[in-house]
């Protein structure tokens, strides 16, 4: 029998790679998606493609969106403050700070620990939950550090019946940003999909325009360029510029974090 896992799935890159993870490991998946009132929510659309894809190849994703934007107008980020631009630049820069939305990925980890005891309830079987944090970061975001997971699960359990059926899965903590695309190279060979459909369908900037391109200076952005061009690819999305030029804009602005 297939193992079964419920992955917090946004739609962008390390997420989309830890899908194709789980599928080559055979789990039976259960994908949670969330609309927070975050600027780049063309992620959600991209992870309906991808979804439609993958289920044009015989692969079976249940995948939910559940929409809880309401709640995330009370939180203070500049992912979700329209007030508030997003910065540019180098993803380890103090700046970045800003794109931090407190205690996210607590509020989704709740959710999918709900989702993951109540699948447990009906079919009986144990659960992973699956996501995609890596060591890129953990500088920046206190809550994709194994500490934090450790803390916030060992709490779950206490308060939960039937816990000791529900493990966390995090196959990338000590991955960087290349690695995990390698994973992901590796996967879609495997599993004989197509890794440039899949990652065209993919949003990582935190600043899109109403298409889903971007300029390639956020953040977000800087990391994903460098991280393809450290495995000598170029990336399948589109950008508003050129690779030649998104590439040269982020080594520049990780030459200039560098120096500091």
């Amino acid at each position: 029998m297939n193992k079964t896992a419920v992955i917090s799935f946004s739609g962008g890159l390390d997420s989309t790679s830890l899908l194709l993870h789980l599928i080559n490991k055979k789990y039976d998946i259960y994908a949670l998606s969330f609309n927070y009132g975050q600027k780049h929510i063309l992620e959600l659309d991209k992870a309906k493609k991808n979804i439609k894809y993958f289920k044009s190849k015989g692969i079976e994703i249940k995948h939910k969106i559940l929409d809880i934007s309401d709640s995330f107008d009370i939180l203070q980020s500049s992912l979700t403050n329209y007030k508030e631009k997003i910065p540019k630049g180098y993803y380890k820069n103090e700046n970045m700070k800003s794109t931090v939305v407190p205690n996210r990925n607590a509020i989704f980890s709740s959710f999918s620990y709900a989702c993951a005891l109540s699948i447990h309830k009906k079919l009986g079987v144990d659960v992973d939950i699956a996501l995609g944090v890596h060591s890129g970061d953990h500088e920046i975001y206190p809550d994709c550090r194994l500490e934090f997971y450790e803390k916030l699960f060992e709490a779950f359990k206490i308060g939960n019946w039937d816990s000791h059926n529900i493990k966390y899965y995090l196959p990338y903590l000590d991955f960087s940003k290349s690695d995990i695309i390698n994973d992901a190279l590796k996967n879609c060979k495997k599993l004989k999909l197509d890794f440039n459909t899949i990652f065209n369908n993919t949003l990582t900037s935190y600043s899109p325009d109403k298409t889903g391109s971007s300029d390639g200076k956020t953040a977000s952005d800087v990391e994903r360029i460098l991280a393809f061009h450290k495995l000598n690819l170029i990336d399948p999305i589109k950008y508003n510029f050129s690779w030649e030029e998104v590439l040269k804009n982020a080594l520049s602005f990780e030459k200039d974090f560098k120096k500091k």
